[in-house]
C-alpha cells in the first residue's frame, strides 16, 4: 500500500484545513515577548534569566541612556554559549516594548542601609505610575508582574493606572521570602531545598506571616523536626532577609533571588509550570480581605492569575493576615 507524502496528503485536505494547520503552525512559531522595565541589577539578572532559559526575546528599557543597550548586548552575546536563540535588545523607547506578552516592573529606587520599604513608597509610587501610563499604551493586552517596593501597595498603583483587570497585574514577593525561608531551613536541618514545602503569606516586608505548622521537610512537618525557638529564628531571618543582604552590600539590595522568583513566576504564565505560588493578588472577600494586594497562593497562567486558593488558617493566623492586610491599606492610601 502507498503512503502519501506529507506534500500529498496536504494535497487531498480541504484548503480550509490546510489553512488551519497552517495558522497552527505559524502561532507554534511565534515568539513571545518579555519587556523588563529598569536596567539595574534586579532588571538586567532577569533578563539575563530569560534569555539563559530561552523563554522568550526580551527587551530592557530604563531612562539611563547606554544603560539597557550595554547589558541588553552584553546578554545576547552570551546567547550562543546557552545554546539560546532569544533576542535581546535595550532601549529608552516604549515603543520599541510594543506587544509584549509581559511586562516586568523592577523600576525604582533600591533600599539603603537602615531604610525599610515603606521609606521607598512616595518616591517610588511616581516612577511605577509614570511606567504603567506607558505599559497601558503600548501593551495592553500584558501581563504585569510588579517588583518595585514596597511591592504590595505598588502593584495597587500599577493596577489603579493601568485599569487592567486584576488578574493580570500581580506582584512577586511569596516565591521569594517562601525562598529565602526554604533556603533557612535547609541549611537549618542539613536538608535538600527542593524537598521542603513552605508557607509565607502577607505583604513582602516586616508583617509577613510564615505558616510553620503548614511547612514540611520530606512531607514531616517542621513543628516535629526543630524547636519553637529554632523555628523563631528562621522565621525571623526569613522576614529580615532582604535587610540582612542590605546590610552586607552596604550600598545595595538583593538581586539574584529575586530575578529567579519572578522567572519562576514567568514560566507559570507561560504555561511552563501549574504548581501553586505564593504572589501578591488583589484579594475581593478571600481570605476575609478586600480591597488590597497580598500574598496568598495562586495559580499562573496565560492570562494571569487563574486562581486564588484559600487555605484554613487558624485564629492567630487570621488575625496575622488581617494585620499585614491593614498595613497595606494604609500605604495604599498615602499614594492613591
Amino acid at each position: 500500500m502507498l503512503i502519501p507524502s506529507p506534500v500529498t496528503a496536504l494535497s487531498i485536505l480541504p484548503v480550509s484545513a490546510i489553512m488551519f494547520i497552517h495558522s497552527m503552525n505559524s502561532k507554534a512559531n511565534i515568539r513571545k515577548k518579555i519587556t523588563v522595565v529598569g536596567a539595574g541589577n534586579v532588571g538586567a539578572v532577569t533578563a539575563q534569566l530569560i534569555a539563559e532559559r530561552d523563554l522568550a526575546d526580551v527587551v530592557i528599557i530604563d531612562v539611563i541612556e547606554g544603560i539597557p543597550q550595554g547589558k541588553a548586548l552584553d546578554i545576547l552575546e552570551a546567547c550562543p554559549l546557552w545554546h539560546s536563540s532569544a533576542m535581546v535588545t535595550g532601549t529608552n523607547d516604549y515603543d520599541d516594548t510594543a506587544g509584549s506578552d509581559i511586562v516586568v516592573i523592577t523600576a525604582g529606587l533600591a533600599r539603603k542601609p537602615g531604610m525599610s520599604r515603606d521609606d521607598l513608597l512616595k518616591a517610588n509610587a511616581e516612577i511605577v505610575k509614570q511606567v504603567s501610563r506607558n505599559i497601558l499604551g503600548t501593551s495592553p493586552e500584558a501581563v504585569v508582574i510588579v517588583v518595585t517596593n514596597p511591592m504590595d501597595a505598588m502593584a495597587y498603583v500599577a493596577r489603579e493606572v493601568t485599569g487592567f483587570p486584576y488578574n493580570r497585574v500581580v506582584g512577586m514577593g511569596g516565591v521569594l521570602d517562601t525562598a529565602r525561608m526554604r533556603s533557612f531551613l535547609a541549611q537549618e536541618l542539613n536538608a535538600h531545598p527542593k524537598n521542603i514545602e513552605a508557607v509565607v503569606l502577607g505583604g513582602h516586608g516586616d508583617l509577613m506571616v510564615p505558616v510553620a505548622r503548614l511547612t514540611t521537610v520530606d512531607g514531616k512537618c517542621i513543628t516535629d523536626m526543630l524547636s519553637e525557638s529554632d523555628i523563631e529564628k528562621v522565621i525571623r531571618r526569613t522576614k529580615n532577609g532582604g535587610a540582612e543582604i542590605v546590610e552586607l552590600l552596604k550600598t545595595g539590595s538583593a538581586y539574584h533571588a529575586p530575578a529567579a522568583a519572578v522567572v519562576e513566576m514567568i514560566e507559570s504564565v507561560l504555561g511552563m509550570k501549574n504548581g501553586p505560588l505564593p504572589c501578591s493578588v488583589y484579594l475581593n472577600g478571600e481570605y476575609g480581605i478586600r480591597g488590597v494586594y497580598l500574598g496568598v497562593p495562586v495559580r499562573l497562567g496565560p492570562g494571569g492569575v487563574e486562581k486564588i486558593i484559600e487555605i484554613e488558617l487558624t485564629e492567630n493566623e487570621k488575625t496575622a493576615l488581617t494585620a499585614s492586610a491593614d498595613a497595606i491599606g494604609k500605604l495604599i492610601e498615602k499614594v492613591c
